[in-house]
């Protein structure tokens, strides 16, 4: 079973090796610095229409944050 601490362990993984800084990556996305410091810590979760934002912004893939795809299968 996947569960929610593992995907928001993910998402903060993936914000942390973005190279960008919380504060750039909420101006991008147009939220507070305050909201990404929240899914960095695991305090909270973004909107849907946040997450499929914040993918793009960090180039990421959800099926990996969400834990659909391993790593090792990309």
């Amino acid at each position: 079973m996947i569960t929610i601490a593992q995907i928001q362990m993910r998402l903060a993984e993936s914000i942390r090796q973005s190279g960008m800084t919380q504060k750039e990556i909420a101006a991008k996305l147009h939220i507070s610095q305050q909201s990404v410091s929240h899914y960095v810590t695991g305090d909270k979760m973004p909107a849907l229409d946040t997450f499929a934002n914040l993918c793009e912004v960090l180039d990421a893939d959800p099926a990996y944050i969400l834990c659909l795809k391993n790593n090792s299968d990309f």
